[in-house]
């Protein structure tokens, strides 16, 4: 909330200090700790970065110092300022072929300039918020860019493994690979051989001893074997030279044509930016691997993750670094050695700074043949078989090939763009390839449409729809998942020709469909997005289902605006229905997702799923489509609509005999399961295995027409919610015989740890209109003895002394509005008296808020802290601000 009020209690003879009204409360001063698990953690990042570095460096041709500072600069400033605490920034071998041409080109003082100008490019991008966009690039595309990556790297390499010194192009280094191959150097193969023997037995020692010495990172071992090899065995071959520190060279000014320079600084933001955000995705999905830690760490802040790699990035630039990004390794590393926080990321920086100045020594015994095959065994596994089954699951082998080839042979720019194009073929031919089918199986005609019904399919549909004879059982089988106005209205209206010839007509998604699903005869042309299971009954367009599911008209996903649904048409005599029953489409533009959906508030459908049902359930939509296009959600044999059968089928029949009641409720929960519920059984199995953890308490009325998560833009698990008749907070200690709004209070506040407690009062609350209208004397019915907890309010309006809360730039609108206004202080100062709320006020604990719901308007409004000499009357109601 935007606003709280004074956090003194009314019995306290001094005055505490209240924070502003748009800040949390202070934090107690704390000392700065490091966990053991991050220290542990970041030593082994620190054995894994240190050769990588190196081994990069040498790849790209830079001063080898150049790979130590990137590390070093990627620990410390993207460890403090990236949005993903667990990720670890440096020299990043994806990055290897880019700088390298650079380096070619323009020298390396120009390429730490471009890395600085790419990083302010990032600072840009991540100002203006675009980091989801990123995410948009087909994952084929990635991967093509990572294997040709991985391709020339490895291609370049094996020359400094056989001895000799790679070419800029991978043609010459092709070319030049029989020459080299026939000119060995047996000392520079022998280090290189050992290394790669290391790295491919050292993870798979066996047994407890294995187990215990594989927590020494390959690449070390590998590394530091290779060493020490060639240092004992007396070889002669080039090794590492670290420069004096003195002599290091530092970011000039661009030097080169402009066009040029910003192609390099467009390639390096793209490459650093897409491999670091993808990068902090796969970090979250580690963290959520491992039980306990989704509690500590939050989830990655991709803008926030922009920013620091742009700050990173200028700073690596500046100071005479290799371009930064997230690098998957270490970040897989940081996470399995049970990091907690940033500070492993950070002290690794640190610890890379140490051995820059400190171990300069050691690392110049390191031979170049050695780090050569260790990056070349990087880039063999940047082609990822597993990424290769993946594309070729999904259909998506030329756009990893082209991607592949492009990047490989003209250059990761020219790569990528070619993907991108290729990718865009690959969708627009998947849009455009429809195949539609049609015959006859015991007198009734198939129309079977496999693959998005668009425009361009319009004609073939119309002309197999011509050939279905009048009068005919016809079934239309949508086997997609997009159909497009056009088609819809095609379909729509050659349906309505042939049902008033006398047919009849099922429209179908892969499995058989009630007409409640199918939709088709109430006017939808979305097709079905809930279906359920094959042994369900298909009924006709122009007959009469008999489940319970058959009454509602709305769709699982139409905006919970005009949801209502009517009660199911009478038969006529005929068997059909007697009026069309359809619920009214919503007429707002705003209602509609760009992709032809309707939009859907995840945390209101958690809240209130049941209540709601009738608005969710899967049922034909408006006569007209919201919006140009209409998606269709088919399952398959194993999707939501199987799991469902029990209630869809077997309580559905039993709930038929209930009433329309009963089957509203029915009709809600199925709609709930096959829709909703494989949307959100992710996140709530965390909240199960987590419990409950919310961030305050909302107190507020049981009117059906409050949705608290939908108000407050909560999700499940961020609001713990007590609903009573007025939003009503019994006195401590009164004799009421009901303690559950004390037990709630109690419990959020002393176990929960909730940091704030709203009351929510609202518009035309039918409890305050009945305290209002109330006799004095009179049977006491439960609802007059519970009502008698807000008599105070209404002896609080009626004190001439105090003066009346209104709403910003108004007055109330009559008596009990200023009843519902006055209803709401009052419950505050009701909540003040309780044990459990005073002391957490006292420490700082808690904030208190009230705030008021125009169900009218759609307004919300939050009580604002009384002026000076006001004492706790609040005579002003700020509006929210909605932009924050």
């Amino acid at each position: 909330m935007s606003a709280c009020v004074p956090t003194r209690t009314s019995d306290s003879p001094h005055t505490e200090r209240v924070h502003p009204p748009h800040s949390p409360p202070r934090a107690p001063h704390r000392r700065f700790r490091v966990a053991g698990a991050d220290v542990s953690a970041s030593i082994a990042v620190f054995l894994i970065a240190l050769p990588l570095s190196l081994g990069i460096a040498l790849a790209t041709g830079a001063p080898l110092q150049a790979g130590l500072v990137a590390a070093a600069v990627g620990g410390l400033v993207a460890g403090r300022l990236g949005g993903s605490p667990l990720q670890v920034s440096g020299p990043a071998a994806g990055l290897t072929v880019v700088t390298a041409d650079l380096i070619h080109r323009y020298g390396w003082r120009t390429t730490c300039a471009i890395t600085v100008l790419a990083g302010l490019v990032q600072l840009g991008l991540g100002c203006l918020r675009v980091a989801r966009s990123a995410l948009a690039v087909s994952p084929a595309i990635v991967h093509g860019m990572l294997a040709g990556i991985g391709v020339t790297i490895a291609v370049a390499q094996m020359h400094i493994v056989l001895g000799g010194s790679p070419q800029s192009a991978v043609l010459d280094n092709l070319r030049s690979l029989p020459a080299q191959l026939a000119d060995l150097h047996p000392a520079a193969v022998a280090v290189s051989a050992l290394t790669l023997i290391l790295l491919l037995l050292w993870p798979r020692l066996p047994g407890r001893t294995g187990r215990l010495l594989r927590k020494v990172p390959a690449a070390l071992v590998a590394v530091t074997g290779a060493t020490a090899t060639a240092v004992f065995a007396g070889l002669t071959q080039p090794r590492v030279e670290l420069p004096s520190w003195s002599s290091h060279a530092l970011a000039g000014l661009p030097e080169g044509p402009v066009l040029g320079l910003v192609a390099a600084v467009l390639t390096v933001t793209l490459v650093c930016s897409v491999q670091s955000l993808l990068g902090a995705v796969a970090v979250d999905k580690l963290i959520a691997a491992r039980p306990g830690l989704t509690a500590q760490v939050n989830r990655s802040d991709l803008d926030r993750e922009l920013l620091g790699q742009g700050a990173t990035n200028v700073v690596s630039g500046a100071l005479g670094g290799l371009p930064v990004a997230g690098v998957a390794v270490r970040s897989a590393a940081n996470v399995q050695a049970g990091a907690v926080s940033r500070n492993s990321t950070m002290l690794h920086g640190v610890l890379v700074v140490v051995a820059a100045l400190l171990m300069v020594p050691v690392l110049e015994l390191i031979p170049l043949a050695s780090l050569a095959a260790l990056v070349m065994a990087v880039g063999i596994q940047m082609v990822s078989l597993h990424h290769i089954r993946t594309v070729t699951r999904h259909r998506e082998v030329p756009v990893y090939a082209i991607t592949t080839l492009g990047v490989v042979f003209l250059g990761v720019l020219e790569g990528v763009t070619l993907g991108i194009a290729v990718a865009v073929a690959v969708s627009m031919h998947r849009l455009a390839r429809t195949r539609i089918t049609h015959d006859e199986k015991e007198g009734v005609h198939h129309v079977h449409v496999r693959g998005q019904l668009t425009f361009l399919a319009v004609p073939r549909l119309s002309r197999a729809l011509h050939h279905v004879p009048h009068g005919s059982c016809v079934v239309v089988e949508l086997d997609g998942s997009f159909m497009d106005h056009a088609a819809y209205e095609t379909l729509q209206d050659w349906q309505r020709t042939h049902t008033a010839q006398g047919g009849s007509v099922e429209l179908t998604g892969r499995r058989a469909a009630t007409e409640t699903d199918t939709g088709i005869g109430s006017g939808s042309g979305s097709g079905s997005e809930g279906v359920v299971p094959a042994s369900s009954t298909v009924q006709p367009v122009n007959g009469t289902a008999d489940s319970p599911l058959a009454g509602c008209r709305c769709r699982p996903w139409t905006p919970w605006r005009n949801h209502q649904c009517d009660a199911p048409p009478p038969e006529a005599p005929h068997g059909g229905p007697a009026a069309e029953h359809r619920a009214e489409p919503p007429n707002d533009p705003s209602d509609a997702e760009p992709d032809g959906r309707t939009s859907a508030v995840l945390p209101q459908v958690a809240e209130s799923a049941v209540a709601s049902g009738p608005a969710r359930s899967a049922a034909a939509s408006a006569p007209e489509p919201t919006e140009p296009s209409e998606r269709v959600r088919q399952t398959d044999a194993t999707g939501p609509g199987e799991r469902t059968e029990s209630i869809g089928a077997a309580s559905a029949a039993a709930a038929t005999g209930s009433g329309p009641s009963g089957r509203q409720l029915v009709r809600g929960i199925s709609a709930f399961q096959r829709n909703t519920a494989p949307l959100v059984r992710g996140e709530l199995a965390r909240l199960a295995r987590e419990g409950q953890q919310p961030s305050q308490l909302f107190l507020t009325c049981a009117d059906s027409r409050l949705v608290t998560s939908m108000i407050t833009s909560s999700g499940p698990g961020d609001l713990f919610v007590v609903r009573n008749v007025g939003n009503l907070v019994p006195p401590p200690g009164e004799e009421s015989g009901d303690d559950s709004v004390a037990a709630a209070i109690e419990y959020a506040v002393d176990v929960l740890k909730v940091r704030s407690i709203t009351v929510c009062g609202h518009s035309g609350c039918g409890a305050m209109q009945a305290l209002f209208d109330a006799e004095p004397g009179g049977v006491q019915t439960p609802l007059k003895r519970w009502l008698r907890h807000g008599l105070s309010s209404l002896e609080r309006m009626a004190d001439p002394g105090r003066p009346w809360a209104r709403l910003a730039g108004r007055a109330a609108a009559d008596a009990v509005e200023q009843l519902c206004l006055t209803n709401v202080v009052e419950q505050l100062d009701h909540l003040r008296a309780y044990a459990s709320v005073s002391r957490a006020l006292r420490a700082g604990e808690l904030e208190l808020h009230g705030m008021f719901f125009h169900v009218g308007e759609a307004q919300a409004y939050l009580l604002s802290e009384a002026g000076e000499g006001r004492g706790e009357v609040f005579d002003h109601v700020g509006v929210a601000d909605l932009s924050a």
